[in-house]
C-alpha cells in the first residue's frame, strides 16, 4: 500500500512539473500573441477569468459577474461591443484547451511509465512448466480479441488541419522548442476550429479517417508486434488480436442524411485511405530493399498499391492475400539470399496487411427495428411474397409471426415507389455483397438492429436479405440485436433463446462459426433508467445472455456502447473487463469508441497502445482467471437488487417531474445543439412536434446536463439507494460489496469522477428561482447526499482521491472553461428577456459556441 501511495505522489509531482507548469508557461506566451483585431484581449482573459471565480464563490449571476466586469474593465458597454469580446474570450479559451490537452499528451509516457506490463507476457510465463495453464493460455488467445470502433457520435469536431497542429504541438511540447511552439500557436490562432456547415456522413467519416490513418494504424500494428514478439518466444502461432470497426456512414439509426450511397463513398474511402498507408511504407521499404532477386516482386507490389492507392477509376477487389503472398517472396530471398537485412520492415507491412485486409475497419451498419418492421411490411405487400403470408400477420402474436416466416429467396417486384428509409434499406442490403466483394468480407459483415424488442426483428431482417439479392448459401452477415432499455435488456436472454432454438437462425449461425454478437447501450439504458439502474441491468443481462449461450454452444461476443462519460457507459472501460467473472462473456471485448473519448484516450499513437494494452490485458487477465462474480451470490444481489431499484424509482420521480423538461429547455443550450454544425445527426429522433424525452437522443440529453455542470444521468438516485441502506441497517453489507467487488468498485469509482465534474455553486443562484428554486435544490440536495454517502462508502475525503493526477487534471480544465460556461448562461439568461432579431442571432451564436469548448475541456463529458 505505503509503494502505492510513493507511486501516486510521484505521478502527481510529474503532473504538476510537466503538465501544470508547462501549461502555464506556454499559456503565458499564448496569451501575448496578438490573434483578434481586439486590442488588448489576451490581457483582459485572466481578469475576466478571476471575475468568474470570485463570482461563483458569492453566488452571483453570470449577467452580474458579466456586467459588472464589463463596468470595471472596459469603456464601451453597448450589447454589441459586450458581445463581440466575449466571443474573442471564446476563442482564446478554445485553443487554451487544445494547448491542454497537447500539453498532457506530451508527458504521458512519463505520467504512465510505470503503469502494469503485458498480463500475456506474466501468464506465458507461468505457463512454462505447467502444461494445465499453458493449454488454458493457448485456447484463450485461440478465442480472445479485441475490437474498438468509432463511432460518429457528435462530440468529436477537430477539423484534420487542427487535429495535424495538435499533433505537431505536442511532438514540440515534448522537446521544449520554443520557437516551433510559438509558431504553432500562432498557427492555431489563426486556423478556423468549426465548419460553417454541419458535416455529411462522409464528412465525418473523413474526419474520424485521420486516426485511422495518423494513429490507429500504427498503434494496433506495434501492439500486435509485441503480440506477435511474445507468442514466437514461447512456440506459440501468431493469433490476430485486434480489429477495427467504423460507424460512420454505415450507422443510419435516426439519422435520415445517411443513405446507400453514403455507405458506398465510406467504404471506398476506406479503402483507399489504407492503400494510401501501405504505398507509404512501402517506398520506404523500396528505398531500403535495393539487392538483386527482389526486384520483380518489389515492381509488382508497388504497381498495385499505387494503383490501389491512387486510381479512382481502378475495379476493387480484395487483394489482401495477393499482397500478403508476394511480401512473403521479398521476406524469403532477403532471408535466404541478404542475411535476412530488411527483413522486419517487410514483416512490419505483411502485419499490417494481415490486420487491416483491403478495408482498414469493419463499416457497421445500424438500424432501428421500427423502420426495418416497415421495410418487411413493405416487401410483403408486393409479388411474389404476398401470396406467402397472411393478410393479417402484422396483428398475429409474436410466436404466430414466427411461425408464419417462410425464409425463402426472391425477387421481389415493386409496384410502388418505396419512402426514402426504406428505399436505403433496401439499397443498402444489395449493396453489401458488393462492399465484400470489393473490400472482402470482413469489411462490412454486422448488421445492428437498435431497439430490439424481439426475435421476429432479427428474423425478419434475415428475410429482406434474402428477397433483395442473397441466398441462405452465402449469407456472410452477422445479425446483431442491440439491447437498450431497462425492459429490453431484461427480456434480452429470452429473445435470444427464442433466436438459438429456431431451425434457420441455428443453421446460419453454425454457418458463421457458432459466434453471436451481442450489442448492449449504455446511453439510452442510463437515461431510461439512471446510472445504477443502467450498470445493474446491463450486468444482468450479460449474465443471462451467456447462460443462454452456454446453454446452445455458442460463443459470445459483447459488443458495449461505451460513450465517453460514466452515464454512457465510460470511464474506467478496462476495470469494468477486469471484474466480469466466469458467468459473463469475456474472450472478446469490443466497445465503441466516440466523442472526446477518441481524441483523449486514442489522440495518439503513445496514449492509443497504452489503452488498448490496457484494455487486452483486462480481457487476458479475466479470461484466465476466470473468478466466480460474487455480486451473483444472494447477499450482493439482493442487496444490488434492491439499490438498482431505489435508485430507478429515485430516478423515475425525476424524471417525471413537470419541470424536468423544461428545465433543461430553459436554462441549458438544449434547444440549440441541433444548430450545432458538428454532426449530420439530427439532436432527437422526431423531427417534427414538441420535445419528448423518448425522442431525445442520450447524447444530447447528457450533454445538456454537463453545459450545466450538474451532470445528472452520471449519478442521480446512487444517493438515495445507499441512504435507505443505511436506514435500514444493511450499511456494512453495502461496505462489504464495495470491497469484495470489482464490478461495483468501478461502478462507484466512475460515478465520483461524474460528480467531480460537476459543479452546482455555478447554479447556485437557481435556488432563488420562483418557478425552479425548489427543483433546482431537489437536485442539489441528491448530489450532496451522494457525495457524502460515497465518501463513507469509499472511506475517502474527497472526491476521486485514488485518482489525483486526473482528479488534477480535470481541475484545472475546469477552472480553464468556467469562464465559457458563464458565458452560455448569461446568453441563454438575456434571450429569456426582450432582444431584437439580430441581438437573438448574436447571442444564440454565443451559447453555441461556448458548447464546443466546453464538452472538448471534459474530454469525457458527453
Amino acid at each position: 500500500m505505503m509503494q502505492k501511495q510513493r507511486a501516486k505522489g510521484q505521478r502527481e509531482s510529474v503532473f504538476n512539473n510537466e503538465v501544470v507548469s508547462r501549461f502555464e508557461l506556454y499559456n503565458s506566451l499564448f496569451l501575448t500573441l496578438p490573434f483578434y483585431k481586439v486590442k488588448d484581449t489576451g490581457t483582459l482573459l485572466p481578469l475576466f477569468i478571476k471575475y468568474c471565480e470570485d463570482g461563483v464563490k458569492n453566488h452571483e449571476t453570470p449577467a452580474g459577474i458579466i456586467n459588472a466586469f464589463f463596468e470595471k474593465y472596459t469603456q464601451n458597454n453597448s450589447k454589441k461591443d459586450i458581445i463581440d469580446l466575449l466571443f474573442r474570450f471564446i476563442q482564446y479559451i478554445e485553443r487554451q484547451v487544445v494547448l491542454f490537452d497537447a500539453v498532457e499528451d506530451a508527458s504521458f509516457n512519463k505520467l504512465n511509465a510505470d503503469e502494469e506490463h503485458s498480463a500475456l507476457l506474466v501468464y506465458l510465463k507461468k505457463g512454462i512448466d505447467n502444461k494445465a495453464l499453458n493449454e488454458k493460455i493457448e485456447k484463450l488467445i485461440d478465442e480472445f480479441s479485441l475490437r474498438l470502433v468509432l463511432t460518429a457520435h457528435p462530440t468529436q469536431f477537430y477539423p484534420g488541419s487542427v487535429l495535424s497542429i495538435i499533433t505537431d504541438l505536442t511532438s514540440a511540447i515534448k522537446t521544449n522548442d520554443i520557437s516551433t511552439i510559438n509558431q504553432l500557436l500562432q498557427q492555431l490562432g489563426k486556423t478556423p476550429f468549426f465548419n460553417k456547415k454541419s458535416p455529411t456522413p462522409v464528412d465525418e467519416a473523413l474526419s474520424l479517417a485521420w486516426y485511422l490513418e495518423n494513429v490507429f494504424y500504427f498503434a494496433a500494428a506495434n501492439i500486435q508486434s509485441e503480440i506477435d514478439q511474445s507468442l514466437n518466444d514461447y512456440n506459440l502461432e501468431s493469433k490476430k488480436i485486434i480489429e477495427l470497426g467504423f460507424w460512420p456512414g454505415g450507422d443510419r439509426d435516426g439519422n435520415p442524411n445517411v443513405h446507400a450511397d453514403s455507405t458506398i463513398q465510406v467504404s471506398k474511402m476506406l479503402r483507399q485511405i489504407l492503400f494510401r498507408c501501405y504505398y507509404r511504407d512501402f517506398r520506404n521499404l523500396k528505398r531500403r530493399i535495393t539487392f538483386r532477386g527482389v526486384e520483380d516482386n518489389i515492381s509488382l507490389v508497388h504497381d498495385v498499391l499505387y494503383k490501389n492507392a491512387f486510381d479512382p477509376n481502378i475495379e476493387t477487389e480484395n487483394i489482401a492475400d495477393f499482397l500478403i503472398e508476394n511480401l512473403n517472396k521479398i521476406k524469403t530471398t532477403l532471408v535466404e539470399d541478404h542475411d535476412g537485412l530488411f527483413s522486419d520492415l517487410v514483416s512490419d507491412l505483411i502485419r499490417k496487411v494481415e490486420l487491416y485486409g483491403s478495408h482498414f475497419a469493419s463499416l457497421d451498419i445500424r438500424q432501428d427495428s421500427r423502420v426495418l418492421r416497415d421495410v418487411h411490411t413493405f416487401c410483403r405487400n408486393n409479388k411474389p411474397i404476398n401470396a406467402l403470408y397472411p393478410e393479417n400477420y402484422d396483428t398475429l402474436s409474436e410466436e404466430q409471426k414466427i411461425k408464419a416466416l417462410v425464409f425463402k429467396s426472391a425477387k421481389i417486384n415493386y409496384t410502388e415507389q418505396p419512402g426514402s428509409l426504406i428505399q436505403d434499406t433496401l439499397e443498402t442490403i444489395a449493396e453489401l455483397k458488393q462492399i465484400q466483394q470489393s473490400n472482402g468480407e470482413m469489411a462490412c459483415h454486422r448488421f445492428i438492429i437498435s431497439n430490439c424488442q424481439q426475435a421476429s426483428d432479427i428474423l425478419q431482417l434475415m428475410e429482406l436479405f434474402l428477397w433483395n439479392g442473397w441466398t441462405e448459401d452465402d449469407l456472410t452477415v452477422d445479425f446483431v440485436p442491440l439491447f437498450e432499455t431497462v425492459h429490453d435488456l431484461a427480456d434480452a436472454a429470452e429473445i435470444m433463446e427464442t433466436l438459438y432454438s429456431h431451425p434457420f437462425y441455428k443453421k446460419h449461425l453454425a454457418y458463421r462459426g457458432g459466434k453471436q454478437h451481442i450489442m448492449l447501450g449504455f446511453s439510452d439504458s442510463t437515461k431510461d433508467g439512471g446510472y445504477l439502474m443502467a450498470n445493474w441491468s446491463i450486468f444482468n443481462a450479460k449474465v443471462a445472455l451467456t447462460a443462454t449461450a452456454d446453454k446452445h454452444n455458442i460463443q459470445l461476443a459483447f459488443f458495449d456502447g461505451r460513450g465517453g462519460p460514466p452515464s454512457r457507459g465510460g470511464g474506467k472501460t478496462h476495470r469494468f473487463y477486469a471484474s466480469m467473472g466466469k458467468e459473463i462473456a469475456n474472450k472478446n471485448i469490443q466497445l465503441t469508441i466516440q466523442g472526446q473519448t477518441i481524441s483523449s484516450q486514442y489522440g495518439s499513437i503513445d496514449s492509443a497502445e497504452f489503452n488498448m494494452e490496457q484494455l487486452i490485458n483486462a480481457g487476458i487477465s479475466a479470461g484466465m482467471k476466470e473468478k466466480h462474480n460474487i455480486l451473483l451470490d444472494p447477499l450482493h444481489k439482493n442487496l444490488l437488487d434492491e439499490m438498482a431499484t431505489n435508485s430507478y424509482e429515485s430516478y423515475v420521480s425525476l424524471r417525471k417531474h413537470p419541470l424536468f423538461l423544461s428545465y433543461l429547455e430553459k436554462f441549458s443550450p438544449l434547444t440549440l445543439l441541433s444548430k450545432i454544425t458538428i454532426s449530420s445527426r439530427p439532436v432527437k429522433r422526431n423531427s417534427g412536434g414538441s420535445l419528448k424525452l423518448e425522442d431525445l437522443r442520450a447524447i444530447s440529453f447528457v450533454t445538456a446536463w454537463s453545459q450545466l455542470k450538474q451532470n445528472i444521468p452520471g449519478f442521480y438516485g446512487i444517493g438515495t439507494a445507499l441512504k435507505n441502506q443505511e436506514n435500514e441497517g444493511n450499511w456494512d453489507k453495502v461496505v462489504k460489496t464495495y470491497q469484495e467487488s470489482g464490478y461495483f468498485k468501478t461502478i462507484i469509482d466512475n460515478c465520483m469522477m461524474s460528480m467531480s465534474k460537476a459543479d452546482f455553486s455555478i447554479t447556485a443562484h437557481f435556488a432563488n428561482d420562483k418557478e425552479y428554486g425548489a427543483f433546482w435544490k431537489m437536485l442539489y440536495d441528491e448530489f450532496e447526499l451522494s457525495k457524502t454517502l460515497l465518501l463513507k462508502l469509499s472511506g475517502h475525503e474527497t472526491l476521486m482521491e485514488n485518482y489525483p493526477v486526473e482528479k488534477r487534471s480535470i481541475s484545472v480544465r475546469e477552472k480553464i472553461v468556467l469562464p465559457l460556461v458563464l458565458i452560455q448562461h448569461y446568453a441563454l439568461e438575456q434571450l429569456q428577456s426582450e432582444v431584437t432579431e439580430e441581438e437573438q442571432q448574436s447571442l444564440e451564436k454565443l451559447s453555441i459556441r461556448t458548447v464546443y469548448g466546453i464538452v472538448n475541456a471534459g474530454r469525457n463529458l458527453a
